[in-house]
């Protein structure tokens, strides 16, 4: 039980946060408008599953046998493999190992799907929707943060992987996979650099660093994935679906033999995610993080502030 002082302590912490949670209710009302106006369905997938995709670089926090989400992306395709073309979820996703200013091992994620629609689509897609729903929240054609004096109209900044490490990394990007510092690299020397003036989109991604997008078919050495970057905080991932079961189950396979040297938990095939693969439609999907767009539009440093309880108050 708390004392007289660890109460007003605790009220005070949480009175100081109201106007980013104000800020945070009006945007998820807003996004919540526009997908409406646009006839998307929204959907609820569940939290607790028997496995979430295999991938090298996320890990699962677990639930009983089963897992927390990383997130609701294997559910929502097989809806859209079911018929649903027009999808949006605003849940919590879990991560093990991810905390920092900019990173929480419980967050808040919109991800939506649109059947017919490839990452280009997409792009366009974000961007009308992300200045609507900024205009509707007052920020009409600029945003500031930390210092940083944003510009928001159309059209925003896109950049290949590729012409982004040769502007800003110290090594072309073909040398930074050949030495397994692509991860290093572009953290250290390339995102702080996207989306400073206005946003960015850095797409075409290599290969690899895509385990369930499509790769192109003019370049197969790059993936249809594209990242959104707002003044060096990166706030959204999409792509282009991969919808051939078969070479989704050997990357599967493959990041299940990564994951096992790395000595990280064991995860089941999902089999259900890969029938569906099969009658899966062309589609495009993304993942937008909202407590990072809540930072951007209350001006906090750190995503503490824009939560009501970070992991170590509770």
């Amino acid at each position: 039980m708390m004392s007289d002082t660890e109460h007003r302590d605790d009220r005070f912490y949480l009175t100081r946060k109201a106007h980013a949670l104000g800020l945070r209710a009006s945007f998820l009302q807003s996004l919540r408008r526009r997908f409406a106006a646009l006839d998307f369905l929204e959907v609820e997938t569940p939290v607790r599953v028997p496995s979430p995709a295999p991938e090298e670089h996320i890990e699962a926090l677990p639930a009983g046998d089963w897992f927390l989400q990383t997130s609701p992306e294997l559910g929502m395709k097989r809806l859209i493999a079911a018929g649903f073309p027009r999808i949006f979820q605003i849940c919590k996703c879990f991560r093990a190992g991810e905390r920092g200013a900019r990173h929480l091992p419980e967050f808040t994620l919109l991800e939506w799907y649109v059947a017919g629609f490839d990452y280009r689509d997409l792009m366009d897609q974000c961007e009308a929707l992300l200045i609507a729903v900024l205009k509707e929240m007052g920020h009409d054609r600029h945003l500031v943060w930390q210092n940083r004096r944003l510009t928001l109209t159309a059209p925003w900044e896109r950049v290949t992987v590729a012409d982004a490490f040769a502007r800003y990394a110290p090594v072309k990007l073909e040398k930074a996979l050949a030495d397994q510092q692509f991860d290093e690299m572009l953290t250290e020397h390339v995102e702080p650099r996207l989306g400073c003036d206005r946003p960015t989109f850095l797409y075409d991604y290599p290969a690899p660093m895509a385990a369930l997008a499509r790769v192109k078919k003019s370049d197969p050495s790059v993936a249809e994935r594209f990242e959104l970057y707002i003044a060096g905080l990166e706030i959204a991932n999409g792509f282009s679906e991969l919808t051939d079961a078969a070479e989704q189950r050997q990357r599967f396979e493959e990041a299940l033999r990564v994951r096992a040297r790395k000595n990280w938990a064991p995860y089941r095939m999902p089999e259900k995610f890969l029938d569906a693969l099969a009658v899966m439609p062309d589609a495009a999907g993304i993942a937008l993080g909202i407590d990072r767009m809540v930072m951007l539009l209350a001006a906090a440093s750190s995503i503490d502030d824009v939560v009501a309880f970070p992991p170590e108050t509770l």
